[in-house]
Formats: structure tokens, sequence, C-alpha cells
């Protein structure tokens, strides 16, 4: 991995999971010398985008939703190589609708280098990762203020959505069965997911292999309504054999 690259993954963990990480840590996670982490460590901080602690670092303050980042550190390694994995779907010009969730907080992290794009997006908590980015334009799909979930929802932005029509959606799921219903944790998340889908004209799933028969309750769309799954290794053969006859899958691995 380049500096640059290495670089961006550091900031990428410090702003996914707003908390003090040692150099050591970063280290083990990045397979590379504590040595090398001080030395771009030395280089983040000169640049004003990381605060130094002694034996760590921390982002530079932002908005902080503890219970929000909890959720995106969950599984962090998979969800991260499984928002690698989506940035690369996205081309340039496109318009991209991208549901709220802890797995597509990880794409939008990636997305700076796809060149000039459009997203709608109703998580409160992406705004910071996308205002880093001149490549794009960026549409809050308004409603009602979940300050616990760091969301936005409700009738109003059910009326917003039904104006879109993007290139592609990305969307989460909380649990798949292994029938390939893909579920999610309430009945509000499951039709604002349904509708984001009504409105691209392609559909990828984001959910790693600790998805499968995890708890949820309302069932918004099957496997077989997406154009892609993009998942983590770590499926049993046998439920991946039959969710093949499905959809198209790519697994990836942290």
């Amino acid at each position: 991995m380049k500096p640059k690259e290495r670089r961006q993954q550091i900031l990428n963990r410090l702003r996914a999971v707003q908390q003090e990480w040692k150099i050591n840590e970063l280290a083990r996670s990045m397979r590379v010398s504590p040595l090398t982490i001080r030395r771009d460590l030395d280089v983040l901080s000169t640049s004003g985008t990381i605060v130094r602690t002694i034996g760590g670092c921390l982002a530079v303050a932002r908005v902080s939703n503890p219970a929000y980042q909890q959720r995106v550190a969950v599984n962090f390694e998979k969800k991260a190589a499984i928002g690698l994995a989506a940035a690369r779907e996205v081309r340039k010009q496109d318009s991209v609708i991208i549901s709220d969730g802890s797995t597509t907080f990880h794409l939008a992290t990636c997305l700076g280098q796809c060149g000039p794009i459009t997203v709608y997006t109703n998580s409160v908590a992406m705004i910071g990762e996308f205002s880093r980015f001149p490549n794009v334009e960026l549409y809050i799909v308004g409603g009602k203020y979940d300050a616990g979930m760091f969301v936005l929802g409700g009738s109003l932005m059910e009326r917003v959505l039904e104006t879109i029509d993007a290139d592609i959606v990305f969307v989460g799921a909380d649990a798949i069965d292994s029938d390939g219903r893909c579920l999610a944790i309430d009945h509000d998340t499951a039709r604002i997911v349904q509708l984001m889908m009504r409105s691209a004209r392609r559909k990828i799933l984001l959910a790693d292999d600790t998805k499968i028969n995890a708890r949820g309750r309302m069932a918004f769309a099957s496997l077989r309504d997406f154009d892609l799954w993009i998942t983590t290794l770590g499926i049993p053969h046998s439920l991946m054999k039959t969710f093949r006859k499905y959809t198209t899958i790519k697994d990836v691995s942290p």
C-alpha cells in the first residue's frame, strides 16, 4: 500500500471510530511497523487532520455520536473492505443513493477518487465525510431527524425520494435469512430502503457474512432484487451456493 493510501486508511479509522488509536493498534491492523505508522502520523499531524497523543492519535474534533460510532466499529475491517469494493462500482458522473448504515458509512469514506459524482443520502453522519471530497455534489434527503441513529426519515423524506432518478443505490441490511430475505430492524427503515431501491436503476447490497441469520424484523427485499451483493468470506458453502442462484455475489477479504 502506498503511503498516501495508508494515511487515508488511518484517517478513515479515526473518523469512523472517534476514539484514541494507539500506534501499535494501527500497525497491527494495517500490517506495517510502528515506525511506519509514526511517520504517517507526523505527516497527518502537520496537515492538521489529527492530534498526536502519547503513543497514539485522535481525529480533529467533529460531531460525535458514540452509539453510531459503536455500530460503525463493529466488524470494522470487514465493513471497510466492502466499502472499498463498493466504491469501485461507481463511475464518473454517476448519481448515487446511499442509505444510512454502518457498512454504507465505510463506502462514504472511499468516494473521494471517483471523479465528479452526485450523492443522495439520509445519513447525517456521512456529511462530514463527503465534505472532504470536492468531487461529490451532496444532497441530504430531508426528513425527521433521529438523533440516536444520526439519520433522517419520515413521510417528508419519502416524498422526496419519489422524485429522484439515480444510477445506483447502495443499501445495507441488518440481517439476511437462509431464504435470501433482507431484513431491517424496524418498519420505517424497511420502508425507506424500499423507496430508495425504487429510485435507482442498479441496486447493490452491502452486507458482511455476520449478517447471515442475524437479528432483523422487517423484510424489505430479497437477494433476487439486487444486481450485486458485496459481502465477505465466511458464509457457509451450502448457503452461498443457494444465494448465488439469486444474484451476483462478490466476496471480499478484509
